[in-house]
């Protein structure tokens, strides 16, 4: 399986990962998902294994340490070796100084036992009680002292990144990547400076909500029923409404000609254009809620997109991106 690195880090990891935070519902993600049984969680981790997926992402805000906890037991369930996978977490800057990285990093290694941390993030640019500079630092520590392999950002704009990128530089450190929302609904990063950025300093883009939460797959467009059923949270979010249902609708009418050129479904056209269209910088990283979500994702690395499709989804995606 062809594989991507993460930044200039020499961690090598899958086109699509998985991300994690639908592995708990406490906290903050009450309006965004219903509680999972551990035994589904599993199931997921080890669909997405079989499938060739070896990225999983998740947060220590994820329920206060739960999805991060979740992850290890499913990785474990699915017989993986401390190595075996490629682990990402995140440190919450919210409310905290930067001494806390080092504080609670304790906390990190143990909620992921036995599985190392080999990337850790600064989930927010912002709302920190430090100077981000002074996470960079932090996090730089970590690295040295050999309690994370790596470091990446998370929601960071172009300014940020490059400061980050120069900090770290001081002392020998790639700055590996930075956790944004990209999506056929969301081009931001290419006009905001990031995605150039990025790409000139050799620092990956890991897409977060490459579905746009379910958008992207057609079953709101299908189904309305569907979309009043997702909670009001998350609906306001991402703009799951019947205006932007009907003003997306020639986007899905293509992604659904495409799908059946390929044989796949529309998440994975979606999918198959993030980890095209922006060569080797993305690596997306959809959730998944159920066993077949995570068999489909990483179905989506086998979904050869020609240049021309590519392109035909770029054009109609401009007349409804963000």
């Amino acid at each position: 399986m062809t594989t991507r690195e993460l930044g200039r880090t020499g961690i090598h990891v899958s086109p699509i990962g998985l991300g994690c935070m639908q592995f708990s519902a406490a906290g903050i993600l009450a309006g965004f998902f219903s509680p999972m049984p551990q035994q589904e969680a599993d199931v997921i981790v080890k669909t997405a294994l079989d499938g060739g997926i070896t990225l999983f992402d998740t947060a220590e805000l994820y329920g206060r340490g739960e999805s991060e906890r979740a992850l290890a037991a499913g990785l474990i369930h699915a017989g993986v070796a401390p190595g075996g996978a490629t682990v990402a977490t995140k440190w919450r800057p919210v409310g905290r100084t930067a001494s806390s990285v080092g504080r609670t990093i304790g906390d990190r290694i143990a909620a992921l036992n036995p599985f190392p941390i080999d990337l850790h993030q600064i989930h927010f640019g912002f709302g920190g009680l430090s100077p981000v500079r002074k996470q960079v630092e932090a996090m730089a520590q970590l690295v040295q002292a050999g309690k994370i392999r790596s470091v990446g950002v998370s929601n960071f704009t172009a300014k940020q990144l490059s400061a980050a990128h120069a900090l770290l530089g001081e002392h020998g450190i790639p700055l590996a990547s930075n956790q944004i929302q990209i999506n056929l609904l969301n081009r931001s990063v290419e006009f905001n400076g990031i995605l150039e950025t990025a790409q000139g300093l050799g620092i990956s883009l890991i897409a977060y909500s490459p579905l746009r939460s379910g958008m992207l797959t057609g079953k709101f467009h299908d189904n309305r029923d569907l979309a009043k059923a997702v909670p009001r949270l998350r609906r306001t979010v991402h703009g799951i409404t019947d205006k932007n249902l009907d003003r997306t609708t020639p986007l899905i009418d293509a992604m659904r000609e495409i799908a059946g050129a390929h044989q796949a479904t529309l998440s994975q056209v979606a999918l198959a254009w993030l980890i095209t269209n922006y060569g080797d910088t993305v690596i997306a990283i959809p959730g998944a809620s159920k066993p077949h979500h995570a068999a489909e994702a990483a179905g989506a690395m086998n979904v050869a997109l020609s240049a021309d499709e590519t392109q035909r989804l770029t054009e109609l995606s401009s007349a409804v991106r963000k």
